[in-house]
């Protein structure tokens, strides 16, 4: 079985519509790593439901599917409320903020749970003022 995305079988993205996908800050985190290595997977969504926690992990270094992430910081992690697929360049928001846009997904710490890497501002939760229970969503741009 091989990958489409590998292939090059999808000239454009393919998602048409879609919903959005909401959830919950469970946790509130703070850190920064200059050289984090993060290897983005090379497909472009992921489907996630409800009752998975994921992280939520910010770059402001240039990101894409397959390629390797190092400046990063920590956002929280977050409970799937409302289930759907994520695809790259979903916007995230938190709460009235926005934090930037879906650059891939790093699948070190799978079966636990999917480490999602948005580009953005690189300030981590405890710096934006993000409070556990906050609102969470992934809406297609």
């Amino acid at each position: 079985m091989t990958d489409p995305y590998t292939r090059g079988m999808f000239k454009e993205n393919p998602y048409a519509k879609k919903t959005d996908i909401l959830g919950e800050l469970v946790v509130q985190l703070r850190g920064q790593y200059p050289q984090r290595g993060l290897q983005l997977i090379t497909p472009i969504s992921r489907a996630v439901n409800a009752g998975e926690v994921h992280e939520l992990i910010v770059t402001d270094a240039e990101a894409t599917p397959g390629s390797t992430v190092d400046p990063i910081a920590y956002i929280g992690f977050f409970a799937i409320t409302k289930p759907g697929v994520l695809v790259v360049g979903d916007e995230l928001r938190i709460d009235d903020q926005v934090i930037g846009t879906l650059a891939g997904f790093d699948e070190t710490h799978m079966p636990n749970h999917l480490s999602i890497v948005v580009h953005g501002q690189r300030r981590d939760g405890e710096e934006r003022g993000l409070g556990v229970g906050g609102q969470v969503m992934f809406v297609q741009r």
